[in-house]
């Protein structure tokens, strides 16, 4: 699987639009912690169904998209950050040591 680079607002509006399941990973590439649950959720995201994709969004560069994604899907801002999205809203919200596949899975199921 790969991270598909999340940089722009017109991306983050065809995400709402798509049918579907999509999920976005917001990151900090300064913090420690959000490095580890991305490496531990990429050990394990070969469980995701293939078709699904995976939005990656360095917050750090992109801050003013971090922020639209909370209030477009109504959820606090925290990083590291999971959201499973079904056609359009978020229908998962994890954050820090909570991100994890097998909970994203058992939503999908």
């Amino acid at each position: 699987m790969e991270w598909i680079s999340l940089e722009t607002a017109d991306q983050l509006d065809n995400i709402k639009q798509q049918q579907g399941y999509s999920l976005i990973f917001k990151h900090s590439t300064r913090c420690s912690i959000s490095m580890m649950a991305k490496r531990r959720f990429e050990l394990d995201w070969d469980n995701l169904p293939a078709d699904m994709p995976l939005y990656f969004l360095d917050l750090i560069k992109h801050r003013d998209l971090s922020n639209k994604v909370a209030a477009d899907f109504s959820v606090y801002h925290e990083s590291p950050q999971l959201l499973l999205i079904k056609d359009g809203e978020c229908i998962l919200d994890q954050s820090h040591g909570a991100i994890s596949v097998d909970e994203a899975m058992s939503v999908l199921a």
